[in-house]
């Protein structure tokens, strides 16, 4: 017997107002159906009136509790609309701050920013045909998702520290360096930085922005008036290599 609820149609209304007509009882009519007695007193006792059933008026008041049910759209209220458009656009809050705000705050009117969102590209911030989500921060373009790892300004690290070789982990000869950056403002220069590992001997050099080229620049610069100690029979390269064997990514630049 499948046991999952279904709601009554309304040619089920319309042949229960029949057999009610024709003065069968309940029991009659739930086996006629194929449905539980409950069930079809219940819809007797909310839908009927007056003694009276009529399946047109039985369907009607069912749709109407069903629209009731639904849960109602928090952007359809007028107070959480307005208050939500004066924070994106005069005020420029993200719907990320506008949500935590109104929690920190313990405010009536809760938010998630899922919800802001979901108005954002249905259009209902739209002023005469503009779109509400080019005065956003982002300016419209697509969002990253939740687990978007960011990759721009970064350089890709190809020498790992697991793989730099044991003698330079234990600082016990000249000719180990590291070589590392210093950020300032996004986009802007950067400073350079070459340490000895057994010495702590520092070099430093600034570079115009953090891309490969321009390090690798700035490294050959800073080295140009330093002499670079070398151990006897260390690797057989030139010292300039030897220098960024166990740094990042701008020996690439470099070799």
């Amino acid at each position: 017997m499948n046991t999952s609820y279904r709601h009554l149609s309304i040619d089920e209304r319309e042949k229960i107002m029949v057999l009610l007509s024709l003065g069968k009882s309940i029991g009659m009519i739930a086996k006629r159906l194929g449905r539980a007695k409950s069930t079809i007193c219940r819809e007797i006792k909310r839908n009927g009136y007056d003694g009276n059933y009529s399946a047109t008026k039985a369907n009607c008041l069912y749709q109407t509790r069903r629209q009731a049910c639904h849960p109602k759209l928090k952007l359809n209220n007028p107070l959480v609309f307005n208050l939500v458009q004066d924070k994106l656009f005069n005020h420029q809050w993200s719907p990320e701050q506008i949500q935590h705000r109104l929690a920190y705050e313990d405010s009536q009117i809760q938010i998630s920013y899922a919800t802001i969102y979901r108005g954002l590209y249905k259009g209902l911030f739209d002023v005469d045909g503009k779109l509400a989500t080019r005065k956003l921060r982002h300016k419209g373009r697509t969002r990253h998702t939740k687990n978007h790892e960011e990759k721009r300004g970064k350089i890709p690290i190809t020498h790992h520290l697991k793989d730099r070789p044991q003698i330079a982990n234990e600082r016990l000869r000249i000719g180990d360096w590291e070589a590392d950056t210093v950020l300032g403002k996004s986009g802007k220069a950067c400073l350079v930085t070459l340490v000895d590992r057994c010495s702590r001997f520092l070099i430093c050099a600034t570079a115009k922005a953090k891309k490969a080229e321009l390090i690798s620049q700035a490294i050959i610069h800073a080295l140009a008036n330093h002499p670079v100690f070398v151990p006897v029979n260390y690797f057989q390269t030139t010292p300039k290599r030897v220098l960024l064997k166990n740094c990042r990514s701008f020996s690439t630049g470099l070799r």
